[in-house]
């Protein structure tokens, strides 16, 4: 049997629920597939009613990976350690503005994990987009944030960010520490992966696993993939469905500490 042609059928609306929904209720014959982010355990810590059950109505996969968080502050600040930073906003308690790409995005719920971890107090300020929050502290009217390294390595290499910590060290910033290093009790959650409806036969499922651990060993993948600083963590589905319950009681957990509310 020779290669099959795959259709993306992209379908935003309401931060990705109107694609989850179709694909939970797709044949599960192996032929739907959703591609999740983070965004998927965020959405079933923060909204209580959604129209599927993020465990029930999906089998997962594969994990594919994660891009790399990186932790910026304003230059301004003249911090270059997370322990210079965390001094500076216990120092400034409630004065300090962390920015997100929007309220209960990972950005956000980023940004909250490393305020509850470091013990600071700081206010939330929501922006449509990763670039909006990263000019701002670029000018230094807001103070941190957690954003991808993709979209902020220019800035920080132009030295309008400064980067404190990073979710995995790259070589693409080899002096940037790791969170877990500046941070003990931090560690990496959401990830990008593969999931299917329901239902779908064990054969099947192990079969497109395999497939897809197949395509990510390719060495024009994990290059293209890793010159965006996008770290490939490919697993069983087993190991994928501890690992996105585990997601979900962590991002349940800032939910809750957090005092966020769905909109």
């Amino acid at each position: 049997m020779g290669p099959k042609p795959v259709v993306i059928d992209s379908r935003p609306g309401a931060g990705g629920i109107l694609a989850a929904t179709m694909v939970a209720k797709s044949a599960p014959d192996g032929y739907t597939l959703l591609i999740v982010s983070p965004a998927f355990p965020i959405r079933a810590a923060l909204i209580p009613n959604l129209p599927y059950d993020t465990l029930k109505d999906f089998a997962t996969l594969g994990e594919i990976g994660f891009s790399n968080l990186v932790l910026v502050v304003a230059p301004q600040l003249k911090a270059k350690t997370v322990k210079d930073f965390i001094v500076y906003a216990n120092a400034n308690p409630g004065k300090v503005f962390m920015g997100s790409a929007g309220t209960g995005s990972a950005t956000h719920l980023s940004g909250e994990r490393f305020r509850a971890l470091a013990g600071i107090k700081v206010q939330h300020v929501a922006f449509k987009g990763q670039s909006e929050f990263q000019i701002e502290i670029a000018a230094g009217r807001i103070h941190f944030g957690s954003t991808s390294l993709t979209a902020a390595l220019g800035l920080i290499k132009d030295g309008k960010l400064q980067a404190l910590a990073l979710a995995q060290r790259t070589q693409l910033l080899p002096d940037v520490p790791s969170f877990a290093e500046s941070l003990p009790n931090w560690s990496r959650d959401g990830t990008q992966g593969l999931v299917a409806p329901a239902g779908i036969p064990i054969a099947i499922r192990q079969l497109i696993n395999k497939e897809l651990g197949r395509a990510l060993a390719f060495p024009d993948v994990k290059q293209r993939l890793e010159s965006v600083s996008f770290n490939i963590t490919f697993s069983t589905p087993e190991q994928h469905e501890k690992n996105l319950r585990n997601d979900i009681a962590t991002f349940s957990k800032v939910v809750k500490d957090a005092g966020l509310r769905p909109n």
